[in-house]
């Protein structure tokens, strides 16, 4: 499923520069990178994407749905996984995940079914009372993109998923994560600072910056580079390997 973007832009309040500036971009299925320094408009554009935010001018449409006009009807095709996943910590993984579930109208033996299956697929222990204000910051990122993929979603954003995770379990994500697109045949935005987690999974990359899609590569181009990714973006915004 197509996500597009038509000469985007937003103003904040009283700022002199616009956080989106008549950007444009089409993000086909398969995997897409955003990368960019703060500021360049990435995390703008997403919530336009949910129809969290509105435009000052311009459109986004997801899976042809104009995500302004009908915010509901976007959010109930896309799965958004941020930073930092907010959960009821007072309940349970699988409490957790029906709680989403009844909100997406799923019937409740059909959710409880397939939360167990997600819960098992992620890794996470299914008949537990371990309540989620336990989980470390890895089992929250695992109940995240179960909590994502129990509405069956057609397009997934993970906006700085493997942030705070340690080394061997950002592997273990990123692995699960690439084998979930592949039997689910998702359309799936990464954004991230971690320029070679991008390179590693994403098909394709778009590189912002000033609030403009500065420029889009297609991975493979870069597979015969060491570090590709990372010395296309130091052309365009200079800096060494931290792009925090």
């Amino acid at each position: 499923m197509f996500v597009s973007a038509h000469h985007l832009t937003y103003a904040y309040d009283g700022a002199d520069a616009l956080a989106l500036d008549d950007a444009s971009a089409v993000f086909a299925p398969g995997w897409t990178g955003v990368v960019g320094p703060n500021g360049a408009g990435k995390s703008t554009t997403i919530l336009m994407m949910l129809g969290l935010t509105d435009p000052t001018s311009g459109t986004v449409q997801v899976c042809g749905i104009n995500s302004t006009r009908n915010p509901i009807q976007v959010r109930e095709k896309v799965g958004y996984l941020p930073e930092d996943v907010g959960f009821y910590d007072d309940m349970t993984g699988i409490e957790n995940l029906l709680y989403t579930a009844r909100l997406n109208r799923i019937p409740e033996a059909d959710a409880r079914t397939k939360a167990k299956e997600l819960l098992e697929r992620v890794g996470l222990p299914v008949d537990t009372q371990k309540k989620a204000g336990k989980y470390s910051r890895g089992m929250r990122q695992r109940l995240g993109l179960a909590d994502v993929l129990i509405k069956q979603p057609e397009v997934i954003i993970l906006d700085e998923p493997t942030s705070g995770i340690d080394p061997a379990g950002v592997q273990e994500f990123m692995d699960l994560i690439r084998q979930l697109r592949e039997e689910n045949g998702l359309t799936v935005l990464f954004s991230s600072h971690h320029l070679d987690q991008v390179q590693q999974i994403c098909d394709r990359v778009g590189l912002f910056g000033g609030g403009k899609l500065l420029a889009e590569v297609n991975v493979n181009e870069l597979q015969n580079e060491e570090h590709g990714l990372e010395n296309m973006y130091n052309r365009y915004f200079g800096g060494g390997k931290s792009h925090e």
